[in-house]
């Protein structure tokens, strides 16, 4: 089997730097690991947060440590480097092949959708962000790492869209959409990006972040990595 990855980006209207850090890193073990974090706000302070948030935990997963003790020690650095009064929603999916295993952590009020079986839901439950909270634990799912499994998470950013027109989306929307693309990671990180700034009218009213991991049947005998990327400047 193969898992492909794509993702999509974009920052708030008339602001510069998005707030939204997001990182791909291998696994000691096997596998990926793929971050989102969200800095409370935007600009330049909601990006430098972002940036702590993220560098903490790809460093603490290239030691070998587990996704929910990740997410604990990155909530207690952000806790105290900005005495509880800054949040920051963080979600990180590996793939673990040392378990063949999807694992999700979440620490978001966004959904994170799962399309399996043919079909897409929502997972159950949400957790609070890091950052504000001294007792503050992810929310932690389990799924095989199997053929035609996709998880799709984002920002509040893309969740949010169209909240200001009384044009949000709901859960049903996002995952007709999944089962529309399932197959193609790229046009549906696409699509749902499209989807939402054209929500808010073409000016988006906060960072906007979406990614797509899609497991597959492996399409080549030899196995080669790749990874393609496209940052306007």
């Amino acid at each position: 089997m193969e898992v492909r990855v794509a993702m999509a980006k974009t920052h708030k209207y008339a602001v510069s730097e998005s707030g939204d850090t997001l990182e791909l890193t291998e696994r000691p073990k096997g596998g990926f690991s793929l971050i989102l974090a969200d800095g409370q706000g935007s600009g330049r302070a909601a990006k430098q947060n972002s940036n702590l948030v993220v560098a903490k935990a790809v460093a603490m997963i290239g030691e070998g440590a587990r996704d929910g003790a990740v997410a604990r020690a990155v909530h207690d650095v952000l806790f105290a480097a900005r005495d509880g009064r800054v949040s920051a929603e963080l979600l990180i999916v590996s793939a673990d092949t040392a378990t063949d295993t999807l694992v999700i952590s979440r620490n978001t009020a966004c959904p994170v959708l799962v399309y399996a079986n043919g079909e897409a839901t929502p997972l159950p439950g949400e957790a609070g962000p890091i950052g504000v909270r001294a007792s503050t634990k992810p929310r932690i799912d389990i799924l095989p790492l199997a053929i035609d499994t996709v998880i799709v998470g984002f920002s509040d950013g893309i969740w949010h869209a169209g909240r200001s027109y009384s044009n949000q989306w709901d859960t049903n929307t996002l995952c007709q959409l999944l089962v529309q693309h399932a197959r193609d990671p790229e046009r549906l990180v696409e699509s749902v990006l499209a989807d939402a700034l054209a929500r808010d009218q073409g000016r988006p009213r906060d960072d906007m972040t979406v990614f797509a991991v899609a497991v597959s049947a492996r399409s080549e005998v030899r196995r080669i990595r790749r990874l393609n990327a496209s940052f306007p400047i």
